[in-house]
């Protein structure tokens, strides 16, 4: 089985939508899964996901089903010293993940106190339950680690999703903490995400990710990734902070 976890197209957060360019990158995304031989796709209820899944739906002849586990996870939010309002559990500074190294560990990372006070374990595993509950209907069904294959399948499997959230997904098909991908990794607007199963047991699969964020489609039709998602390369860069 192969999982594609597309992030939405350059979003306008304003209107749930795409930017005139984030509506070209879709158009481009779209013609990039022509040849992909896609079975089924599950798109995120938002806006901005969803639009980024039509032109992947004309192009493979299939309709995407719309899937609330695969939102945005923003509305997890901790309570962080440095802000007086709610945040993003997965906008942290960097001096407080060095207060707390143990968000990195997969074991722990749920037993820091800001988490640990919040929604987030709670609808950490909601996602996760119900991510295996969508695999374990395409025959793959989690135990421990890894997963049972109840029926074995060269299918490819689409979800276009979000940032956020897609690195909760990764999270736990790879077993290890989010904040290891939150932190240290991103996929920019319209990027593909690849995994497959790997059965080197009989019966016995594990998902095991090829490539992360493409976005080669852009590059071949000459169209510049978008900033989107990433902070400055250097503090004195005029970009986002």
């Amino acid at each position: 089985m192969r999982l594609l976890i597309i992030r939405h197209a350059e979003p306008d957060y304003s209107i749930d939508g795409l930017t005139e360019k984030g509506k070209r990158e879709a158009e481009l995304l779209g013609k990039k899964m022509k040849d992909e031989m896609i079975d089924k796709i599950y798109v995120s209820p938002l806006g901005r996901a969803r639009l980024t899944a039509e032109p992947i739906e004309s192009a493979s002849g299939v309709n995407a089903e719309v899937c609330d586990f695969l939102e945005e996870f923003g509305y997890a939010t901790v309570r962080l010293p440095y802000l007086d309002r709610p945040a993003c559990c997965w906008d942290l500074l960097p001096e407080l993940v060095n207060q707390h190294p143990e968000l990195y560990l997969p074991s722990e990372w749920q037993s820091v106190d800001f988490i640990k006070q919040s929604r987030v374990p709670e609808c950490y595993s909601s996602v996760c339950r119900e991510l295996d509950i969508l695999l374990a209907k395409h025959g793959y069904v989690r135990e421990g680690c890894n997963y049972r294959v109840a029926d074995r399948s060269h299918k490819t499997v689409v979800l276009v999703c979000h940032y956020g959230i897609t690195a909760v997904l990764l999270s736990h098909l790879l077993n290890c903490s989010p904040y290891s991908i939150w932190q240290n990794c991103v996929t920019l607007p319209s990027s593909v995400t690849t995994l497959f199963t790997e059965e080197r047991r009989e019966g016995l699969a594990s998902f095991r990710m090829c490539g992360m964020g493409d976005v080669s489609h852009l590059y071949k039709a000459g169209e510049e990734p978008s900033f989107a998602a990433r902070f400055c390369e250097c503090f004195t860069d005029d970009t986002r902070h």
